[in-house]
């Protein structure tokens, strides 16, 4: 189960106009603008749950994930995944869980694919058998035959993509966080994304915490979602909520941002 309760999360900003005067006002005299990413964030998510969580650029939705993942200290409030605080129980915590960061990459960029994933096997301690039958079922279900022997640095956006997700599943994780997962895919591509994960969630449980600007993968992969906008939760319902006539879910949502001005 993952909660969290009442968090918050500020950051500075380093602010100046421009121009080579400016520059130089700045080396003496700083200028910093607070950001509010998270205000007062609370919300409960139930093992094997798929959770959309949407909301506009700089909602704060990866300041969400980041903190769920323990890569970021919250300024206040709570936060538990299946007992662990996250920042606090780092080694226990990582071994546990999957991040797929469609604009970061876990992958080693000049070495081929299976150098990484050998990495990541030692890295989190996953006994051989382990590995390999993961390796095994990654590599079929995903189609990286031929993508394991490249470097990553020569693969396309969506294979590397796909190695991506792999590389996140090696260790068995019970939670997944994908945020942005196929941005920059093709449609073949997006749509072998989202099965996998849809067989990732029925056969081993997986609980998927997935946010995208793609509602399309929204209303493939989850039931229920949350809305966030301007660091607050706005919504926290299914799409049978939101839905309005025959209107597409890329309309849907969009008029939902409109009604809550973000």
């Amino acid at each position: 189960m993952i909660t969290m309760e009442h968090v918050c999360k500020s950051y500075k900003v380093a602010k100046r106009n421009a121009g080579f005067g400016e520059a130089c006002k700045a080396l003496f005299h700083r200028e910093y603008e607070e950001i509010r990413a998270l205000n007062d964030v609370s919300f409960t998510i139930q093992d094997g749950e798929m959770v959309g969580y949407i909301g506009p650029n700089g909602a704060g939705k990866s300041s969400t994930i980041k903190i769920l993942s323990g890569i970021l200290t919250p300024d206040s409030g709570k936060c538990l995944v299946d007992g662990r605080v996250p920042w606090k129980n780092r080694i226990q915590h990582v071994g546990q869980i999957g991040v797929v960061f469609g604009q970061r990459t876990q992958l080693w960029w000049d070495v081929p694919v299976i150098d990484s994933f050998e990495l990541l096997k030692d890295i989190y301690s996953i006994s051989e058998s382990t590995y390999r039958t993961n390796l095994d079922e990654l590599t079929g279900l995903l189609n990286l035959g031929e993508l394991l022997r490249t470097p990553a640095r020569q693969l396309s956006l969506g294979q590397r993509m796909r190695c991506e997700i792999a590389a996140s599943l090696l260790h068995s994780p019970r939670i997944l966080f994908l945020d942005e997962p196929t941005i920059g895919l093709d449609a073949v591509s997006k749509l072998a994304v989202r099965e996998f994960i849809k067989k990732q969630n029925e056969v081993h449980g997986t609980t998927v915490i997935l946010t995208t600007h793609d509602m399309q993968d929204i209303e493939a992969l989850t039931k229920r979602i949350i809305l966030i906008g301007k660091g607050q939760i706005l919504m926290d319902g299914t799409l049978e909520d939101i839905k309005q006539g025959n209107a597409n879910i890329d309309e849907t949502i969009a008029q939902l941002y409109r009604t809550y001005d973000i």
